[in-house]
């Protein structure tokens, strides 16, 4: 897939009917779309990071060398070039040697840094625009909303990368819901979960999977299933094993530039979760932030501005 940069630089060679020359896309660039896999574990995107950051000295490195700077085992570059799509590092020294050359114009490798680090921005903007058009039919959304608002108890499943997500949906839907179970560790633990909110009454489980995906939590989304529970996922990806799994699936795009990955979009996809459910039942979500707020106070939760 083409780095945005290369997507203006292509239309602009279209519409004046030249070919866009590859020195156009600064190195740094080059590399970004060349490292683009959000399927890159954390330690792989440390040896991108390094490359991006130090590509003049690091493109003639022995495989020896670069896993010492990097920190990490020979085994572990081989694999990282196999996953950037060449046979081996030496396929890939190859490519960084074309691509090192045209480096010195760029600048100092503080620059490189800095404009990694607003590559992940903007990567984050595109998935907050791709989210946006997402929306332009909310009906999905609200009626989602609405069905989690009526399951009581309503379960949220959210394993290993994904627990962050899935405790804020719950701290906040605890506020407008009267009984929200966060489930957030796997094997018998969640089965035991996901059972008794099933036998409680419960017909709806929200569950969260973000890269890397965790085996347990397919396994707790089919046990879900198995319960008779439906389940609603916010996962990266529309199609594979936990997409096929689940009744409703929202396919909502991560940062992946940086070491780990960020949630801008799947974060706006929770508040929209819980701005349907809250529509769902207005008294009850009135009346159920009247008393927290009555609480809070009485208590003194928050610092008073």
């Amino acid at each position: 897939m083409a780095s945005p940069q290369q997507a203006r630089a292509q239309a602009s060679a279209i519409t004046s009917g030249k070919a866009a020359p590859e020195a156009e896309v600064s190195p740094s660039a080059q590399l970004r779309t060349l490292f683009d896999r959000p399927r890159l574990s954390p330690g792989q995107r440390r040896i991108a990071q390094y490359l991006i950051e130090h590509i003049t000295e690091a493109a003639f490195l022995s495989i020896t060398d670069l896993a010492d700077r990097v920190g990490v085992s020979q085994p572990s570059v081989t694999r990282f070039a196999s996953a950037v799509g060449f046979s081996g590092y030496p396929a890939l020294r190859e490519k960084l040697q074309s691509i090192a050359l045209g480096t010195l114009a760029v600048g100092p490798a503080e620059e490189l840094r800095g404009n990694e680090l607003q590559a992940a921005v903007d990567a984050e903007i595109e998935n907050l625009e791709n989210l946006r058009r997402d929306l332009a039919d909310p009906n999905l959304v609200i009626d989602v909303g609405r069905k989690l608002s009526s399951s009581a108890p309503l379960t949220v499943l959210g394993l290993r990368i994904s627990v962050s997500l899935a405790e804020y949906f719950a701290y906040a839907a605890r506020r407008i819901h009267p009984d929200v179970r966060l489930v957030t560790r796997g094997g018998s633990v969640a089965y035991d979960a996901l059972l008794q909110s099933r036998e409680a009454g419960g017909t709806w489980v929200l569950a969260f999977s973000m890269p890397r995906h965790a085996q347990e939590t397919l396994t707790a989304v089919r046990v879900a299933r198995g319960a008779g529970l439906k389940v609603a996922l916010i996962t990266d990806l529309a199609l594979g094993p936990l997409a096929d799994e689940a009744d409703v699936v929202f396919a909502i795009g991560t940062g992946s530039r940086l070491v780990f990955d960020s949630y801008a979009a799947p974060g706006v996809m929770c508040s929209a979760l819980l701005q349907a459910m809250t529509d769902a039942d207005p008294e009850r979500t009135q009346a159920r932030l009247e008393e927290y707020e009555q609480v809070a106070d009485q208590h003194q939760f928050f610092l008073r501005d």
